[in-house]
């Protein structure tokens, strides 16, 4: 997560169930025979409120040979906005061929670092108990069934490609819940409750955190997780608004993106520059360009049906510095570079390290 993680789903116990209504009909038992009617209009209502119904099984899905997402959202000047896009449920998930790879690196990054890369406090653990049964017990295997499958009694899902089985519903310890979906996603996740004084992070895994420890954000408010950010004061108080009038199934959804010097995705210490980093920092550094990668956030943002909780999520991809030279976007990447001191923000030119790496990456952009 890097400059601005803004707090996807909405579902529910019952959201296969429910989804099944949504042919024209459906079917109910008596006497042994089964008997086609028409929903209720309560049961219409239902259908409606469970995103569920909308989830369409990629069920010739080949993950192998899916391409990553390639975003490429740079502009010539950059403001601080939330510049979200409306989302679907369908696309809480999105799968590649990094997946295994980066599943097990996931497993391995949990069990190495526990104390940073996951967390959780008792106001959580309903929301976490909510995600945990929605992602494993509906979601995966009905919209990836090619991946994941329940078994017949309902009570274990399986994890078909690194062979991982976890019962359908959640332990009772939330740290544990999360560390299953932690190596069962990619997309990292933050849980934020409201309250009077605004929205609070109680849970979370993020395996994939760039330039900042994920455990020093558990039980904040989000203005606090991004005092570092520069100019947030500019959106703040809007990002609390709109959290709060976040309605259930109308996810959202927006890119970022950033320069860093390294292809590794776990860095807690470096990629962002703070005031008290100065003194330390090399300017116009001399990074290795084929190891740089240009980091883009799919980060995606939804409320649970039940605990009301909001349920920002975010995946993380990597190109390097020659495949977007390659499609012709050197010189537009480097216009946004210089773009980062002109808009409404200028500190992000430092925040986002571009004093380290600016003048390296942009003569490399535009040879």
């Amino acid at each position: 997560m890097s400059e601005m993680p803004f707090p996807v789903v909405a579902w529910g116990i019952v959201a296969l169930a429910v989804s099944a209504l949504a042919v024209l009909g459906y079917r109910t038992r008596s006497h042994g025979r089964y008997h086609h009617r028409v929903p209720s209009l309560a049961e219409k209502d239902m259908l409606a409120a469970c995103p569920m119904s909308s989830v369409e099984p990629l069920t010739s899905f080949d993950w192998t040979t899916k391409k990553p997402l390639s975003f490429r959202p740079f502009k010539p000047i950059y403001h601080i906005t939330m510049a979200v896009q409306t989302s679907t449920p369908a696309d809480l998930i999105v799968m590649d061929h990094n997946y295994q790879d980066r599943v097990l690196e996931r497993r391995q990054l949990i069990s190495q670092n526990p104390a940073i890369v996951v967390g959780a406090i008792p106001q959580g653990k309903a929301a976490v108990e909510e995600l945990y049964s929605f992602l494993l017990a509906d979601y995966l295997p009905q919209r990836y069934p090619t991946m994941f499958s329940i078994s017949d009694d309902g009570k274990t899902f399986q994890n078909k490609v690194t062979g991982a089985s976890f019962p359908s519903l959640p332990p009772s310890d939330s740290v544990e819940a999360l560390r299953r979906l932690g190596e069962t996603v990619e997309d990292d996740i933050f849980l934020l409750h409201g309250t009077e004084q605004g929205h609070r992070s109680v849970a979370y895994v993020c395996c994939y955190c760039s330039g900042f420890d994920p455990s020093q954000k558990l039980d904040k408010l989000l203005v606090e997780i991004h005092e570092p950010v520069p100019s947030y004061d500019k959106i703040g108080p809007s990002m609390e608004r709109y959290f709060s009038k976040l309605e259930v199934g109308k996810n959202v959804k927006r890119v970022n993106w950033s320069i860093v010097d390294s292809p590794i995705l776990f860095n807690c210490k470096s990629n962002h520059v703070l005031e008290e980093d100065l003194e330390h920092i090399i300017a116009d550094e001399d990074i290795d360009i084929g190891k740089a990668r240009v980091r883009c956030e799919l980060q995606t943002l939804s409320r649970l049906p039940k605990t009301r909780a909001i349920l920002f999520s975010f995946h993380t991809h990597l190109y390097t510095l020659e495949e977007v030279k390659s499609e012709g976007l050197g010189p537009q990447l480097a216009e946004a570079i210089d773009g980062l001191v002109k808009g409404n923000a200028p500190g992000m030119w430092q925040y986002k390290g571009a004093l380290r790496w600016g003048k390296k990456v942009k003569e490399y952009l535009r040879s």
